[in-house]
């Protein structure tokens, strides 16, 4: 009966490692922000985070799967158990670790800018920027008018449309605009750090999970491969570790 007893308990233990291994881990993103994360042809999530979670992924050995959530509600989503992971180029600020916990960050604190449709835009005036974003709390302490919208896109559209003066937004995400508008739109006034870099957001409950992540960000970091992924999206100008 011991024995019987031992082998049952041996079986249950076994069944449950299997089960925690097996256990898929989920990666929420926005899927609207190129170059980062954005939706391919085939419907995909595709993008600079799509290749670097898939690797993450693989390195921690973890069985992982792709969904994507509105940006505004993406932090309350993340607590609600909706998935696992934010990977949505979401920048570690102090407020937002009172409420969730980050990895190291896999791409370095950017800069942030202004684009317009003039060179001489009023940056005090009408500023447009993405809902929840470092950016819209920058430019709601700058003195400016403030203009939110639930997509990046739609940000770009309000200075096309003439509903802003400018938008501010991560100059890696504005450069491609900037370079395929013909001159229609263009950068304005400096450019502005903010933000501790890019890192992928958990609970803080999930420590087993950010032990793992963290140390496939620090492989990929220290063998160049994450500078390699950088640069086929960002380009040369891309930030390096």
């Amino acid at each position: 009966m011991k024995k019987l007893l031992l082998a049952t308990a041996v079986l249950a233990m076994t069944a449950g490692l299997a089960a925690a291994q097996d256990k898929v881990v989920r990666l929420g993103t926005e899927g609207a922000y190129p170059p980062f994360n954005f939706i391919d042809d085939k419907g995909e999530v595709a993008g600079f985070e799509r290749e670097f979670g898939d690797e993450i992924c693989k390195r921690a050995a973890l069985t992982c799967e792709w969904t994507t959530n509105e940006w505004d509600s993406i932090i309350p989503n993340l607590q609600s158990g909706n998935y696992d992971v934010i990977i949505a180029g979401m920048s570690i600020t102090d407020e937002r670790e009172e409420v969730i916990d980050f990895t190291q960050n896999y791409y370095p604190p950017a800069a942030s800018a202004y684009v317009a449709a003039s060179a001489d835009a009023d940056l005090k005036g009408n500023v447009s920027a993405q809902v929840s974003t470092i950016q819209a709390a920058y430019v709601a302490e700058s003195g400016a008018t403030l203009v939110e919208y639930p997509t990046p896109d739609e940000t770009i559209a309000a200075v096309r449309n003439g509903e802003v003066q400018a938008v501010f937004a991560d100059k890696d995400y504005l450069r491609p605009f900037v370079d395929e508008s013909a001159g229609a739109l263009m950068f304005v006034g400096e450019d502005i750090s903010i933000g501790g870099g890019v890192g992928l957001g958990l609970r803080s409950s999930d420590t087993e999970l950010k032990d793992k992540l963290n140390a496939a960000i620090t492989a990929m970091k220290e063998d160049g491969s994450l500078n390699v992924l950088i640069e086929k999206y960002f380009g040369a100008e891309g930030l390096k570790f």
